[in-house]
């Protein structure tokens, strides 16, 4: 069974950064894509970012520019520094993967911007 354990989040003001970490066990890591998404309470879960095997990486449209996902194979982690954190990116944070049909999910991380 796949599992992730998210670390990271916290309460922090407006402007300012937190990085969320992702420890991934059960899994051949870089053998696969892995994301974050956010939900929002009274909201759907929303992907914030993508970075495949390669490295290469995808945005969504609010996070660009101040968001940066990275992964590290050897520590089978995948990161997401948030910079610039604005009220409106207060969620609970996942990481995510699809392997086969499946999909795999975190437990959360909660992100609160607030001043």
């Amino acid at each position: 069974q796949v599992q992730f354990v998210e670390s990271g989040g916290g309460l922090v003001q407006p402007g300012g950064s937190l990085r969320l970490s992702c420890a991934a066990s059960r899994i051949i890591f870089s053998n696969y894509a892995m994301d974050w998404y956010r939900q929002a309470p009274g909201k759907q879960r929303e992907l914030v970012a993508t970075i495949l095997r390669g490295g290469s990486t995808n945005y969504g449209d609010s996070v660009k520019g101040r968001f940066t996902i990275s992964r590290d194979n050897v520590k089978n982690t995948v990161y997401l520094q948030m910079n610039n954190l604005k009220p409106e990116d207060t969620a609970v944070y996942y990481c995510h993967t699809l392997r086969g049909a499946r999909d795999y999910w975190g437990q959360g991380t909660q992100v609160t911007v607030s001043s």
